[in-house]
């Protein structure tokens, strides 16, 4: 693991207003219905990427680092299954078959090998995908990623723990919910979130809230959260005791060079985890934000932007290009 090297603020865009949500379209892969929203590249050299954003997110979570990495990548930011405009999936729902369902766009989509990036929920889904599936992966950045951790308290999320254990709580949360008002679903992610809440650009809270709006309307709202979070709390049981799919053992096997972006006042995951974490990658460089919370990517896009140019750099001095697959190649066994 080495300091994270940022290139010069030229490198990357930085746009005079907020770009609306990019748009999207839902594909109908093997397993799930997934909504993408892709950013094309501003040049014919951009090369694929594929953002997957954190539990109870979506992929607008991804507009601002999308458009400041636009010179550099198109970029596709996929909708989990049970978030954004997917549809919750019929199968059980845990680390491994999220990745799954992001490994089939890659595939489907024929762009692969890919730039992945992955925060939170999604930052763990992309590190089983980058270390079994590498072939799919050109370079991965996780933002804050949920690796497992022993001690609950270190983050605020733990008070959701009982959904783990408390018969019908779906039904207790969706009542619990639906007497809030999207303007208060807002409120309370921004102030758990974000370092500072002020930062947030009044055009991304009025996104924000029709987004919430919207969310709070569909019947699947409160059990795909909770079906996913039981999924993420699974994965972490798996550390306790390794296994094949201990996401610990297997960020030790991920190959490709990897970025870990952490914000020093993250209060869902704790910034204490970010040492660990790119020691445990091989191929790894770590940056610490200032004054930053849970969703860096939203809160310093530029930042974000300019340390994975610096990666896409060093990848290609070091490994030269990695040229696009056919799609039976992507689809081969590790």
């Amino acid at each position: 693991m080495r300091r994270a090297r940022l290139v010069g603020a030229d490198r990357v865009r930085v746009p005079t207003r907020p770009h609306p949500p990019w748009p999207g379209i839902e594909h109908r892969l093997n397993r799930s219905h997934l909504f993408i929203r892709h950013t094309p590249g501003t040049n014919p050299d951009a090369e694929p990427a594929v953002f997957v954003h954190g539990l109870g997110g979506s992929a607008q979570n991804w507009t601002d680092l999308a458009d400041a990495l636009a010179d550099h990548l198109a970029a596709d930011a996929i909708d989990l299954p049970g978030f954004g405009h997917s549809a919750p999936s019929r199968h059980a729902v845990t680390i491994p078959s999220l990745a799954q369902d992001v490994a089939a766009w890659i595939i489907e989509s024929g762009r692969g090998p890919v730039h992945l990036a992955g925060h939170s929920l999604g930052g763990a889904v992309s590190v089983y995908l980058a270390a079994t599936r590498p072939h799919l992966v050109r370079t991965l950045t996780l933002v804050s990623p949920a690796m497992p951790f022993g001690n609950p308290r270190r983050s605020h999320q733990s008070r959701f723990l009982p959904m783990l254990i408390v018969p019908r709580m779906a039904w207790i949360a969706d009542r619990a919910l639906r007497s809030r008002t999207p303007q208060q679903v807002v409120d309370d992610i921004y102030l758990g979130t974000w370092a500072d809440p002020s930062r947030v650009h009044p055009q991304r809270r009025r996104e924000a809230v029709a987004e919430a709006r919207r969310r709070l309307a569909v019947p699947w709202n409160s059990t795909a959260y909770i079906r996913t979070y039981r999924g993420l709390m699974a994965s972490f049981l798996q550390s306790i005791v390794p296994g094949t799919h201990s996401l610990w053992r297997l960020a030790r096997r991920i190959p490709v060079p990897t970025l870990v972006v952490w914000g020093k006042q993250d209060r869902v995951i704790d910034v204490r985890q970010a040492p660990g974490t790119g020691a445990a990658i091989p191929d790894s460089r770590l940056l610490i934000l200032d004054r930053v919370g849970h969703v860096a990517m939203m809160e310093e896009p530029a930042a974000v932007a300019r340390a994975m140019v610096a990666m896409f750099d060093e990848a290609r001095e070091t490994h030269g290009p990695r040229t696009l697959r056919a799609p039976a190649d992507l689809d081969s066994a590790v």
